[in-house]
């Protein structure tokens, strides 16, 4: 018995001082440069770049349009998926405490009931004693026993190589990789209900053109009309003013239709049905302009606030943990194991002390042969975590290559629009003479349609840019990671 409790006191001072095999996980950046490139020319948008950290998480704020930070700020209580991550959340921090628990003893209670005939009988007839003893007690030797039984069963795995600490390190991280999923997830939608928004907004802003154009259209269908009533011009010249008239107003049904899209987008985005904004987001309202200074930060910021470098290193440090699992399974299992009880053939005498009985002792489970299972996980697991770690540099790498392009991206779309303001300025002062000309006869109608048709086209064209230029903020501002910690629930599940 003593040498029984001194063992147990061996074991469990060796748990304790335990310590946990496979490689140790130690979180580290890919080289990356020290800052981004600079613009590869000089252009409008150059000196709107900055390389100071971005002022807040709440990018969108600096288009300074309500409704976009309404709406916003309505995605991140209310969108269905964000709902269904933080489901997720609380179910991987549960996966933590169930890993925590293999390491902590078990306690178990049982109660059985048994009716068991012994075969006695048998027994003393092959043996010749059923004729010598005293027939009451072979009677009683021989009939059924019913066996009652209470009692509790403990035992305590120490976990001597790691194994279970692992487990826990595994799980952890795998719960941080949830929760930066759902950030990542997060900043993907605050950058889709943005380019939505400003979809709506280029669709209105196009319309709103385009009846302008309409009721110019007119008047000089009108003009045209009463020249020809004073012989100034022929029908051709009436049908061609009619043709454009026509012409302007079969555009104006897609653009309905982009506004109609957009507005059911950002409703079901917000966690509500299609059609729930339609009354809210009907008034036309302007493009929003960017900001006149843009944050970019640096290179190396960019895995505190880019939710998927987070969850790929998250990834990495779950693989690395699980390495460590595999090679644990490689070494032998030391447990504490006990059980008491009460039993008796009797329930008027189950609970008398006499009627105890007990168990206790270590044991020790050594793995021999497995058919090279255990090794074969060992190498599963080697294979997960150098994977997972070039998954990691690749995101690194993937975020680098978009905020760049991100840049690139603003750099051109700044010097287009720069050209398409002036070609439409041209443009405009060119339509302007053709049409006075026609006015007092000094040119033809053909002459002002093809010049009005040009300045159509470099209105519409500036417009597209205009979309295609804030859009692209969008996506750098996306690039850069921000966002998610101006949601309360993503800063708390942190």
């Amino acid at each position: 018995m003593l040498r029984s409790r001194n063992l147990a006191v061996a074991l469990v001072t060796a748990s304790l001082a335990s310590c946990a095999v496979g490689p140790s996980f130690t979180p580290s950046l890919p080289t990356v440069p020290s800052s981004f490139p600079a613009p590869p020319q000089e252009s409008p948008a150059s000196g709107a770049l900055s390389t100071d950290e971005p002022r807040g998480p709440a990018w969108w704020q600096e288009f300074h349009d309500p409704e976009l930070d309404t709406l916003e700020g309505r995605t991140q209580q209310g969108n269905l998926d964000l709902q269904a991550g933080l489901l997720r959340i609380a179910a991987a921090r549960t996966q933590v405490q169930a890993a925590r628990a293999q390491g902590l003893p078990s306690l178990n209670a049982s109660a059985s009931y048994n009716r068991e005939q012994l075969g006695f009988a048998g027994i003393l007839k092959a043996h010749g004693g059923a004729g010598t003893l005293d027939p009451a007690l072979v009677s009683e030797l021989t009939s059924p026993v019913s066996l009652y039984q209470l009692g509790f069963d403990a035992s305590w795995e120490l976990d001597l190589f790691g194994k279970v600490s692992r487990s826990v390190e595994a799980a952890k991280a795998q719960s941080v990789e949830t929760v930066e999923s759902r950030n990542d997830m997060l900043v993907s939608l605050e950058a889709e209900v943005a380019q939505t928004y400003m979809q709506l907004r280029a669709a209105q802003l196009l319309r709103s053109i385009t009846l302008g154009l309409v009721s110019d259209e007119r008047e000089i269908l009108e003009l045209t009309i009463s020249r020809q009533l004073h012989g100034l011009a022929d029908e051709a010249d009436v049908e061609s003013a009619r043709a454009q008239v026509a012409s302007l107003e079969a555009e104006l049904p897609q653009y309905d239709q982009s506004i109609s899209v957009s507005r059911h987008a950002l409703a079901v985005l917000v966690g509500e049905s299609p059609e729930a904004l339609d009354v809210e987001l009907a008034p036309a309202a302007p493009l929003p302009a960017l900001p006149r200074m843009i944050s970019v930060g640096i290179p190396s910021a960019l895995a505190r606030r880019r939710p998927d470098i987070r969850q790929a290193e998250a990834a990495l440090h779950a693989a690395t943990a699980e390495e460590g699992v595999a090679m644990a399974s490689l070494y032998p299992d030391f447990s504490l194991t006990g059980s008491v009880g009460l039993r008796n053939t009797s329930t008027n005498y189950l609970f008398d002390w006499a009627s105890k009985f007990y168990s206790a002792g270590p044991s020790i489970s050594l793995p021999i042969f497995h058919g090279g299972a255990l090794v074969a996980n060992v190498k599963i697991a080697k294979a997960e975590a150098a994977a997972a770690a070039l998954t990691y540099r690749q995101t690194v790498l993937n975020a680098l290559r978009e905020v760049e392009d991100g840049l690139v991206s603003l750099d051109q779309d700044a010097i287009r629009l720069a050209a398409l303001r002036d070609t439409v300025t041209a443009n405009q002062r060119a339509f302007d003479i053709a049409l006075h000309s026609y006015q007092v006869g000094l040119t033809s109608y053909v002459a002002v349609l093809t010049q009005e048709l040009q300045t159509n086209q470099a209105k519409e064209q500036l417009a597209q840019a205009s979309l295609t230029e804030v859009t692209d903020l969008v996506r750098l501002y996306k690039a850069l990671g921000g966002g998610w910690e101006a949601d309360p629930a993503a800063a708390a599940s942190n």
